[in-house]
């Protein structure tokens, strides 16, 4: 198994996968404005990948999309059944993917009433089965998991030896349970403990902590502080695809109409044919924002119904500027 886990330098800075966000057209401007060591897919469902019909499968398919400029590239799956798990696990290694990542953490209640993301929390049994499957249907990948510290309350004194004792190449802890969906701040000290427990039963796994990490110098104090292998950050890269790049000034306004209109080309190469354009309007506010007129132009970019129209609106604006 080649497990480029291993060669990556620490700590390890890696974008989350965030559905709807972190698609094929977002990668590809992130890799191109500020590659971070690791990215992954979109949260994909394998019960999809096996079951679909055609038309579906098409659909779905395009959430496993990746260039060459993003590897390593870890496809995210989730299922609470082994047997879909590894068929599903066997396409990703097909595609040539770097790694597979098994969703236990996801807090939406359709999720969880199916048996997975954070329910694995409550069945560490299956969770156990559903990593053996998709070592199954991937023996050449590492496999990865990403869950939370527990389902209704700090549960990491089971929890993680149950993941631990898998073998498994690197773990994400959100640091929250699954009850506390993101509406309290992150508890880091659950991740320093999450390290203290890998060190404890010493595991080889990767600890990579999850949760409000605002830039990659707040990254490296959490990091440092925690002790943690690396952080995977989110929400910090709406609006901001130079989040991983070391530049240290904010972006103009031009750059940030500029990149954009970028994002907007992408999906109309990569998406458009299969995801609707207003996908494309969660992005709006985060990059048009900070300036005079950012209020107006993000107005007239919702009232957009296509991204020919949305770029139209902001070339005249970025010709505002000159």
């Amino acid at each position: 198994m080649k497990n480029f886990w291993g060669l990556l330098p620490k700590p390890i800075f890696a974008l989350a996968p965030m559905e709807d966000v972190t698609d094929a057209a977002f990668r590809r401007l992130i890799a191109r404005y500020g590659k971070p060591a690791v990215m992954f897919t979109e949260f994909t469902s394998a019960d999809g990948l096996v079951l679909a019909p055609p038309e579906a499968q098409k659909m779905l398919r395009k959430k496993l999309i990746y260039d060459e400029s993003e590897r390593p590239i870890v496809a995210q799956l989730f299922s609470a059944i082994p047997e879909r798990m590894e068929r599903a696990a066997a396409l990703v290694q097909e595609l040539g993917f770097d790694g597979l990542d098994i969703n236990m953490g996801c807090p939406v209640d359709d999720v969880v009433k199916s048996g997975c993301g954070a329910a694995l929390i409550n069945d560490p049994l299956l969770a156990q089965e559903l990593i053996r499957a998709g070592r199954r249907g991937a023996p050449h990948l590492p496999i990865s998991v990403k869950t939370r510290i527990g389902y209704r309350e700090n549960t990491l004194d089971t929890w993680l030896p149950t993941l631990l004792s898998e073998g498994i190449a690197a773990i994400t802890i959100h640091a929250r349970t699954r009850n506390e969906m993101s509406a309290v701040p992150a508890h880091w000290d659950a991740v320093a403990q999450a390290v203290q427990i890998r060190d404890r039963l010493r595991s080889k796994t990767l600890i990579l902590g999850n949760g409000d990490a605002r830039d990659l110098a707040h990254a490296q104090e959490l990091a440092r502080e925690s002790g943690a292998d690396g952080i995977m950050l989110g929400r910090a890269i709406y609006g901001n695809p130079w989040l991983f790049s070391n530049r240290t000034s904010p972006p103009s306004p031009q750059e940030r109409i500029g990149a954009l209109i970028e994002h907007l080309e992408l999906f109309d190469e990569l998406l458009s044919d299969t995801t609707h354009y207003a996908v494309m309007k969660k992005h709006f506010k985060a990059y048009i924002s900070g300036w005079d007129g950012a209020k107006e132009l993000r107005i007239h970019l919702m009232e957009t119904q296509s991204s020919r129209e949305a770029k139209t609106t902001l070339e005249r604006a970025i010709s505002h500027f000159s």
